[in-house]
């Protein structure tokens, strides 16, 4: 943990720019608030220091590499393979901030883990957690960034910790490695690219440019974060209700796009997952299924899905099913005497021309 006061004017003209080029796309609570997120005193009146910190959530053995790189499986991002973060956080933050109250005549304290218009990253360089990495996460030496932010808002004047060094050097892993390019420059991420954005955030459909590129991630995206040299200091977390949940970790894609809306539901309790709703989990394993290998399996499950899918889960049925039409057409030998007869036929010619 760290603390901070509650001066984050520098960082006002970077946060307005990126809400002017857009990037926040749906996100409209991004830009409802407007300057209140970089004003923490008028966010929370009466408060003058902010108490930043950070809770590791790597979870040992989760194997999620080999899990990028098999495509029938169904990848989710590290941070929700468990229980949801929030209320956990958060409960953690108010007992503090009552262990704290019983030492003073009158306080007033409000946490926030996600919950409110507050630039965590901001606070937590400020804080000294760690500096903020050109893929815009919070980064630490000893811990990578693997962690949770949270924060306690309080009216007591603490001393203030001071900010660390910045580390990044001349790295940029994090920008070429982003499979949309999401990372238009160091430090600013365009939401609209980001595949977290794209099968969380969004409600609609998920653009075309970018669906071969999604892979089999169905919740969420760690690329970034895999490639960053610093994550090789991550530290494992030890607490339980992080490590992964077998009913969403390395599932087969089948067997995820199988689960009607009550199991998803009933198998995403006290998920983070289970906010996005059955409809986008639907939509985002289709896409996925489109990028697989050909599979019979594959195309008679997205055929028997689609008369029962919602218009929105429909249009990425039919998009994976011409995905896996052309695997198929692509993995089909074919004769001599058949690549001249479709020549032929692409060329718009007769076929006994």
């Amino acid at each position: 943990m760290g603390i901070s006061d509650v001066d984050l004017s520098q960082h006002e003209a970077h946060l307005q720019a990126w809400l002017d080029r857009q990037m926040h796309g749906e996100m409209d609570y991004m830009a409802a608030h407007g300057m209140k997120r970089a004003r923490p005193a008028e966010l929370e009146p009466g408060t003058v220091r902010v108490v930043s910190v950070r809770m590791n959530y790597l979870p040992p053995d989760a194997s999620f590499a080999r899990t990028l790189k098999d495509p029938q499986k169904g990848y989710v991002s590290r941070y929700a393979v468990g229980r949801d973060y929030h209320k956990l956080l958060r409960k953690r933050l108010k007992q503090l901030g009552q262990k704290i109250q019983q030492h003073c005549e009158a306080l007033n304290f409000r946490p926030f883990v996600d919950s409110a218009p507050v630039l965590e990253h901001a606070i937590a360089e400020k804080a000294g957690i760690g500096w903020t990495g050109k893929h815009s996460l919070t980064l630490s030496k000893d811990a990578g960034s693997w962690f949770f932010l949270g924060e306690l808002f309080i009216s007591l004047p603490l001393p203030v910790d001071q900010p660390v060094e910045e580390a990044c050097g001349n790295c940029t892993a994090c920008l070429t490695a982003c499979p949309t390019g999401a990372i238009v420059e160091p430090y600013v991420v365009d939401a609209r690219k980001c595949i977290s954005y794209l099968t969380i955030e969004l409600k609609g459909a998920i653009p075309e440019q970018y669906r071969p590129l999604l892979g089999n991630r169905i919740y969420g995206c760690d690329d970034c974060q895999l490639i960053c040299p610093w994550n090789r200091y991550g530290q494992l977390t030890d607490e339980g209700d992080f490590h992964p949940r077998q009913n969403l970790h390395q599932q087969e894609l089948l067997d995820l796009f199988a689960w009607d809306e009550e199991t998803f539901l009933s198998k995403t309790q006290g998920s983070p997952i289970r906010r996005i709703g059955h409809e986008s989990w639907q939509r985002n394993i289709a896409v996925a299924l489109g990028n697989a290998s050909y599979s019979i399996d594959i195309t008679e499950a997205l055929e028997q899905a689609r008369p029962r899918s919602s218009e929105l889960v429909r249009e990425h049925i039919d998009w994976a099913l011409a995905q896996q039409e052309r695997r198929r057409y692509q993995a089909t030998p074919v004769s001599r005497q058949q690549q001249r007869l479709i020549r032929s036929i692409e060329k718009g010619l007769p076929r006994d021309a």
